[in-house]
């Protein structure tokens, strides 16, 4: 019976003799890629299952009057199974492999390649108001290291098949494989020689395409661009990009405070209690704010406000545009801090389709009040645009906004829109937050790339 031990030093030989560095390079990247494009498909039906689950029949007499128990739910097995198994740090994806990238030559635990692959969906699927994309990220990065490690690859191309995970996670949640590279190469710092451009090609090819062989031509979000650009309405552009670039410095600023507020108290159970009872009480008021959002976002690309807000619970007129303004105004400013509550309490997730729920509905609302000035803008090209606004804002990512956007919506007719806006946000979230998100903590202490 062959030991693991053995099967590797014959695969080692066998490379030795039979092909180059570079050619093993290319065959590790596009098994990076499957695997990173497999966890990310493991991560969104683990996710959708337990959703499912809670909305079945056999609760669904209830769930309006108790559904915000739920994310309490999900984050008390969250805080259990780090405590009782994992029993060790999780942490944030993108942030930790920064780190790992910047202090520890790409070197990533192994339990982190199943850590987030468990928590995340628990956090998420029982409403918890985050994303899925950094767990994504984090469980590709820690498969990209060990595998790179299995294989005995120097530091240089472990960064690299980092970047190659993180790429290929990409391209598998969105089915965007240009602005994963881009994202990669932008959020990484990944020198774009050829020589590590292919890596990434054939890795976000692989999982794109392990993402079409599961899901078939199933796309996140659902748009066809039905208004045109037209040059007259840069100024109403130029008003989305400054408006994106205050609620990214609202979004940033507010994760930072709600951040050193939870670090106050040392026990984690104390973080849980406080931080759930906080996510309950701000679904039962604010119920759009559950779980990552999606359908809000598709909603109001399909122009249709209305079923955007069906979970409000108030008796308000949403044939009233005003009605319809304020309450996407209210998701605009609770998100960031129903986001930031779920991680503070314990909760796994990722800040990437948070920013993406802000900016539709903050893009949404400036439409309107523009139309109800007696204006003709496109409410749905707003929304649209005003995603690639906050994500360049908060995640200081422009580049990747402005592609993954195009990407994955088809709205390529919008690029000169989408670049100003991404600019205007990103300039103006710059001069008031010098780091992301992602970087601001290793920044801190001197740790970052």
């Amino acid at each position: 019976m062959f030991k693991t031990k053995d099967i590797l030093t014959k695969i080692h030989l066998w490379r030795y003799k039979h092909i180059s560095e570079r050619q093993f390079i290319y065959v590790l990247s596009v098994l990076v890629g499957f695997l990173a494009g497999l966890g990310t498909l493991i991560l969104k039906n683990m996710t959708y299952f337990f959703e499912s689950i809670l909305a079945g029949d056999f609760i669904k007499e209830y769930r309006n009057s108790v559904y915000f128990i739920f994310p309490i739910i999900g984050l008390v097995l969250v805080y259990y199974i780090k405590k009782k198994w994992i029993k060790k740090p999780i942490g944030h994806g993108i942030s930790t492999t920064l780190y790992a990238i910047s202090k520890k030559s790409g070197i990533i635990e192994k339990y982190k390649m199943y850590a987030s692959l468990i928590t995340a969906p628990i956090t998420v699927g029982f409403g918890g108001s985050a994303g899925l994309q950094g767990p994504a990220v984090s469980t590709g990065a820690a498969m990209g290291s060990y595998i790179s490690q299995l294989f005995r690859m120097q530091a240089k191309t472990r960064m690299l098949l980092i970047g190659c995970a993180t790429a290929g996670a990409m391209s598998s949640m969105f089915k965007a494989p240009v602005a994963a590279i881009i994202f990669a190469v932008e959020i990484f710092s990944l020198d774009l020689a050829f020589a590590s451009l292919v890596p990434l090609l054939l890795a976000s090819v692989s999982a794109v395409l392990t993402s079409y062989f599961f899901l078939g031509q199933d796309v996140l979000f659902g748009f066809e661009l039905q208004d045109a650009f037209e040059p007259n309405e840069i100024g109403f552009y130029v008003l989305l990009g400054i408006g994106t670039g205050i609620a990214s410095v609202y979004f940033s600023k507010m994760y930072f405070a709600i951040t050193r507020f939870f670090d106050r108290f040392k026990s984690p159970f104390k973080k849980l209690v406080i931080g759930a009872l906080t996510i309950g009480i701000l679904l039962y008021l604010i119920p759009p704010l559950y779980g990552e959002g999606y359908g809000l976002i598709n909603s109001l690309l399909e122009g249709d406000a209305q079923k955007a807000l069906k979970d409000i619970p108030y008796n308000i007129d949403l044939d009233n545009v005003w009605m319809v303004i304020v309450m996407l105004l209210i998701i605009t400013i609770f998100k960031a801090i129903a986001m930031t509550t779920t991680f503070a309490a314990g909760g796994v997730g990722g800040i990437f389709i948070p920013t993406l729920v802000m900016g539709s509905a903050l893009g949404n609302v400036l439409a309107k009040i523009f139309n109800q000035f007696g204006f003709d803008v496109s409410e749905t090209n707003f929304t649209l645009i005003g995603m690639t606004g906050l994500m360049a804002g908060v995640l200081h990512a422009p580049l990747t906004a402005i592609f993954l956007i195009a990407e994955i919506t088809g709205g390529y007719d919008l690029f000169v829109p989408l670049m100003l806006v991404a600019a205007i946000s990103y300039a103006f979230t710059k001069y008031f937050i010098s780091n992301s998100i992602y970087t601001v903590e290793l920044a801190k202490r001197g740790e970052l790339i």
